[in-house]
């Protein structure tokens, strides 16, 4: 039986690189053409493959449905939420993840620094839009004339001096952010607070969500916190990976 759901699986992929005949389907399973046909049969009525006009296989509406309902019912906090809190016990600051919704970046998950001196922020807050590291994550991976659109109805509050001014600047800050794939804000909103981060990405590349390490000055220093980096990418990488199902789960069996 694993066998048979195995070959059946296997002629997914194949279909996927464009629809193929009987023999063509036979010929990369390595089994006879009545076994492949048994099996298209079977993928067939489920509405998984689609037979054509000219007897060709092709992958079937059923299976695009399912696959935009499985996307759908997907809950980024859930899956984030075990790696952001791993991510805190190795390095004890404050860890966000953020979303961009309805031309605001939100907050929708934190894990507390385990340090006595913490930033102040509140799942389902607003970010500073420009100057959040998430929020220059989020817009980053806008097409480039949703970016200017929005850069340029957004107001530029100078928090501190190292606030983003204007429009102009926040565009720049964008296209870097948008090459280097990472983003930080090192005192932009408040100037004891450091933060870096890094983007999640779905199974399409974009970006879905960001997530971030914060920390006040008098903790660690903006220098210590850019060492972070990289384990903040490989957080972010292993949720990307989770939430687009590129990795197994350990729980799988």
């Amino acid at each position: 039986m694993s066998q048979t759901v195995d070959r059946a699986l296997s002629i997914l992929p194949l279909l996927a690189e464009g629809p193929a005949d009987l023999g063509q389907v036979a010929d990369r399973l390595g089994v006879h053409k009545s076994t492949a046909l048994r099996l298209l049969r079977t993928l067939h009525e489920h509405g998984f493959v689609y037979r054509q006009s000219d007897q060709r296989y092709r992958l079937g509406a059923r299976l695009f449905a399912l696959a935009q309902e499985a996307m759908e019912n997907l809950d980024i906090r859930e899956i984030a939420h075990p790696h952001l809190v791993r991510l805190n016990e190795q390095c004890g600051h404050t860890v966000h993840l953020a979303v961009y919704e309805e031309d605001e970046v939100l907050y929708i998950d934190k894990v507390e620094s385990r340090y006595p001196v913490r930033m102040y922020s509140r799942i389902g807050k607003p970010v500073a839009i420009t100057v959040a590291a998430v929020a220059k994550l989020l817009l980053a991976d806008l097409p480039e004339h949703e970016r200017r659109a929005v850069a340029e109805k957004l107001d530029y509050p100078l928090y501190t001096a190292r606030s983003t001014p204007n429009a102009g600047a926040f565009l720049k800050e964008l296209t870097k952010v948008r090459e280097q794939g990472w983003a930080t804000d090192l005192g932009g909103h408040e100037e004891s607070i450091n933060c870096v981060a890094a983007p999640i990405r779905g199974a399409d590349g974009r970006v879905v969500a960001a997530m971030s390490v914060s920390a006040p000055n008098v903790v660690v220093t903006a220098d210590e916190l850019l060492t972070l980096l990289p384990l903040v990418r490989r957080t972010a990488d292993a949720i990307s990976g989770e939430y687009s199902g590129r990795t197994p789960t350990k729980d799988v069996v």
